[in-house]
C-alpha cells in the first residue's frame, strides 16, 4: 500500500520511492533495498505497476515505476480496508 501511494503522486525510481516513503514518515518507515524490489517485482507482475528504463536525476540509467490504472483502484481498495482495520483497532484501544 506505501509503494502505491508514494507512485500516486508520479513515476519514481527504487530508490527515490524509499527515500520519500522515509521523509514523509519523518524517518520512521525505512524501506530496505531487500523488501523494496522484491515488493516492486511483485507489484509489476500483478500488474499494478508499469516499469520502464529512463535517465535519473543524476543521468544514470535507473528503472521508473508508475502506477497503473489497476494500481490505482487496488490502492483505493487497500485504503478502504486499512481505514477500517484502523478505526477497528481506535475503538478497541479506547474501551478496553
Amino acid at each position: 500500500m506505501l509503494i502505491l501511494r508514494t507512485l500516486q503522486l508520479g513515476a519514481l525510481h527504487g530508490w527515490a520511492i524509499a527515500q520519500r516513503i522515509q521523509q514523509i514518515s519523518n524517518e520512521v518507515l525505512q524501506v530496505q533495498q531487500g523488501s523494496l524490489y522484491p515488493a516492486l517485482h511483485r507489484l509489476e507482475h500483478r500488474g499494478l505497476i508499469s516499469a520502464d528504463w529512463r535517465a535519473s536525476e543524476n543521468n544514470r540509467k535507473a528503472k521508473y515505476y508508475s502506477l497503473t490504472a489497476a494500481g490505482k483502484k487496488q490502492l483505493a481498495s487497500e485504503l478502504d480496508g486499512w481505514k477500517r482495520l484502523s478505526a477497528a483497532i481506535s475503538l478497541v484501544l479506547r474501551k478496553a
